[in-house]
């Protein structure tokens, strides 16, 4: 019946047309909680776990049920919409908007990867090749939706007009980082946009994101949360967690997943022997889908549908945007080592999201190659001038690495504050003090 209902699906209403029964929220009543019937032994499986029919014949249930989940997508590598019924019809100035926010992306990458290259700063992570899974999808949120990211979701940010100054200030750890300089680059976060600072320890943001969502129920606050995250980290013991509480406690949730080929070294051939991690999805009883990641409104359509059901029933989702890393991991791996440059060049030529979407806008007649030469100057001038100024700011006050901790410092911290004193006040000379802020 599975592999009958997913061959038969076509589009995203269908992909995401099945509905739990029951009424959604706080006042639900549990079936277990119900009185049960137990007219005769010959009827319907009474177990409490699970949902079945009694059989006489042994058989194991193969691991692949279903014959590959299909991969929705609305517009063609070369720009085309495929079937007009899936067509967002975005206005132009918003698809112009997404198209810039992607290339202003790419550019920014590009100078602050040279720049560690360099040793101006000391790490950092490419998003080469996924920018159509930011856009795409922070584009159909609503802006007070709380944004729980993994590392590669600068794109998100930078679509809600977040500003290079402090992309720039956090990579280089300068006195206008609102992290004060504390996390190591690429670690973003902004209250004002609702975006939780981001951490580095592998998918701790997927059970925090589900406590954040069931907040949100209990406020009832007509808002989502959306959690991101890549098919390694969905192998960690936290992505169970967050799943399984996610569905159970029914919240408001949308579990963004970047399938791009890799955990770090990892090719997803290793990783899995499933398919994929949508497949997981209904495990949880967790409605998902899959999409082509390299376009930009498949993701916004998958998104802004995932979010208008999950504030309207209460209940969580699961997208696998299927996207390819084209760049390195971060500044400290080097993918040469595990995979091939013809396989690289295929995706950073044949399908790229940028090179998608711009032929789309080229197709309308809402874009041509002046107006891309223009911008392309405009948007390096525009990260070259961030760069330069937040390279020549001070570095915060060392004295900020005691505060923001306890509201009245503990003894023992104290100490430790005093002692660095002394030790700059005898040392202070084989320190570059004056590069730091008073």
């Amino acid at each position: 019946m599975a592999a009958a209902m997913w061959r038969q699906s076509r589009g995203l209403a269908a992909l995401l047309s099945l509905r739990r029964p029951g009424a959604r929220g706080l006042a639900r009543s549990h079936p277990s909680r119900q009185q049960q019937q137990f007219p005769s032994l010959d009827d319907k499986p009474q177990f409490p776990g699970a949902s079945a029919e009694f059989v006489d014949k042994l058989e194991f249930i193969q691991p692949n049920v279903i014959s590959g989940i299909p991969i929705y997508r609305v517009m063609d590598r070369q720009g085309q919409i495929i079937n007009p019924s899936e067509d967002p019809h975005l206005p132009q100035e918003e698809v112009l908007k997404f198209y810039r926010s992607m290339t202003l992306l790419n550019t920014m990458d590009r100078i602050l990867y040279e720049s560690q290259r360099q040793g101006r700063i000391s790490f950092y992570m490419t998003n080469y090749g996924e920018e159509g899974t930011h856009v795409g999808s922070a584009a159909a949120l609503d802006r007070t939706d709380l944004v729980f990211g993994q590392y590669r979701e600068a794109g998100v940010l930078m679509y809600r007009d977040y500003p290079l100054e402090l992309f720039m200030a956090q990579c280089y750890g300068n006195v206008n980082d609102p992290g004060k300089g504390r996390q190591m680059p690429v670690h973003y976060g902004c209250k004002e946009r609702h975006f939780v600072t981001i951490s580095s320890p592998l998918a701790t943001q997927i059970p925090q994101a589900v406590g954040a969502a069931y907040a949100a129920k209990r406020a009832n606050a007509n808002r989502i949360v959306i959690c991101y995250f890549g098919e390694g980290a969905a192998s960690e013991g936290d992505a169970h967690a967050g799943f399984n509480f996610a569905a159970t406690l029914e919240c408001p949730i949308i579990f963004f997943c970047r399938n791009n080929g890799y955990a770090i070294s990892t090719p997803t051939s290793e990783q899995y022997r499933g398919d994929g991690i949508a497949a997981r999805g209904p495990g949880y009883g967790i409605l998902s889908i899959r999409v082509d990641g390299n376009d930009v409104f498949a993701v916004y359509n998958a998104t802004k549908e995932a979010r208008r059901r999950a504030v309207a029933e209460n209940q969580p989702f699961l997208i696998e945007a299927m996207t390819y890393r084209i760049g390195h991991h971060s500044t400290s791996d080097d993918s040469s080592a595990y995979r091939s440059v013809d396989e690289v060049n295929y995706w950073d030529k044949q399908d790229h999201p940028i090179s998608r979407l711009r032929q789309y806008l080229l197709n309308q007649g809402c874009w041509d190659e002046e107006q891309e030469k223009a911008w392309r100057k405009q948007s390096r001038k525009k990260v070259m001038e961030a760069f330069e100024q937040a390279e020549r700011k001070l570095k915060p006050n060392p004295n900020l690495l005691f505060s923001d901790v306890y509201q009245e410092m503990p003894a023992q911290l104290r100490r430790q504050q005093e002692s660095l004193v002394r030790h700059l006040q005898t040392y202070g000379e084989h320190y570059p003090l004056d590069h730091f802020d008073k």
